[in-house]
């Protein structure tokens, strides 16, 4: 007798929103709406929420010290696959949370469920996001989110296969490929994996040979699409003229062939805006391995090596900081193909 396979929850999740804690509501919130071009709304004094959409909550800022991104939710397409991931997650003995309404309502979502992520962030699955009905106040045309989800988070591991593991356990997560890069002699290998359509809903930089992490907040940077190249255009040109930190200047990646530059938010790690990545077709897609993030661009902006050395400062002090994992939803990780 052949013991069935449980099916495949992969194509029914979507990053659906981040969940950010900041003191810095001011400076943030010129960031979103006069920088970006996202929509905004006061909650109250220790609540913000973004939208890019018709969904009340893209991302949810609450008040706090971390300057770091705590949650990241991923919209589940139904209750049947949504009931499938949380029976694994106990199936590891890893110990899940009812969202309360309170929290539910913040996030303007239905039927949520939290539970321990890699680095420490928070993930929480939900399956109804509840849409507003007031018009968008947005200085940006529009953002690409649908069946491909809200965009990508990029994450620092010195972990690399432990956390590749977690995603494949958890969503059935698929590597679509991997760049290697050397930056300031540093030799990077970064693994791209999709939940869905979208080339990465997550990517994952590790350095070669090294158990060091130079980066302070638990995400190296967000990931949003524009609709149109005029809005990439435009939001660089005000990210620049508010006097906010422009982290790289515009290019084009070598993977995915998006389009796109990275802001410093008012949190310290980086906001990527980009256009027209590809799109995966699974009947005929490959990983394959790149060399060098960019084909072109991508240049650092006002980069001292005061700089340089406060990252090589964090990774030494990352030695002497265990990184947190979920070993029980990792397993033994997934090695490089």
């Amino acid at each position: 007798m052949t013991t069935a396979t449980p099916s495949s929850v992969f194509g029914s999740v979507h990053l659906g929103y981040v969940v950010i804690e900041t003191n810095r509501f001011t400076d943030w919130r010129r960031f979103g709406t006069d920088a970006i071009g996202m929509h905004h709304d006061t909650l109250s004094p220790d609540l913000m929420r973004f939208r890019l959409d018709d969904q009340e909550c893209r991302f949810l800022l609450r008040r706090g010290p971390a300057e770091d991104v705590i949650a990241a939710g991923w919209h589940i397409d139904d209750h049947a696959v949504f009931e499938q991931i949380e029976a694994r997650i106990r199936a590891h003995g890893v110990p899940l949370r009812p969202g309360t309404d309170e929290e539910a309502a913040v996030r303007g979502v239905e039927r949520l469920l939290r539970f321990p992520g890699p680095k420490g962030i928070v993930q929480e699955i939900y399956t109804t996001p509840k849409t507003s009905t007031q018009p968008l106040r947005m200085l940006a045309s529009g953002f690409v989110t649908g069946d491909s989800g809200m965009g990508h988070l990029a994450i620092t591991s010195t972990k690399p296969a432990q956390m590749r593991g977690y995603f494949n356990t958890v969503f059935d997560a698929r590597l679509t490929d991997y760049i290697d890069e050397t930056i300031s002699g540093v030799k990077l290998k970064i693994r791209f994996l999709r939940v869905n359509e979208r080339h990465h809903s997550l990517a994952i930089a590790a350095v070669r040979g090294l158990p060091i992490d130079p980066i302070r907040t638990r995400v190296q940077h967000l990931n949003i699409q524009a609709a149109t190249l005029d809005d990439v255009a435009q939001s660089y040109q005000r990210v620049c003229e508010l006097g906010f930190d422009m982290a790289l200047s515009v290019g084009q990646h070598t993977n995915d062939r998006e389009l796109s530059y990275y802001a410093r938010t008012p949190s310290g790690f980086e906001w990527e805006v980009g256009w027209n990545p590809i799109v995966i077709d699974e009947n005929t897609w490959q990983p394959s391995t790149h060399q060098g993030i960019s084909i072109w661009g991508h240049l650092p902006v006002g980069q001292t090596i005061v700089d340089k050395l406060d990252q090589f400062r964090l990774g030494a002090r990352s030695l002497a900081r265990p990184e947190i994992t979920v070993p029980t939803l990792s397993g033994a990780g997934i090695p490089d193909d």
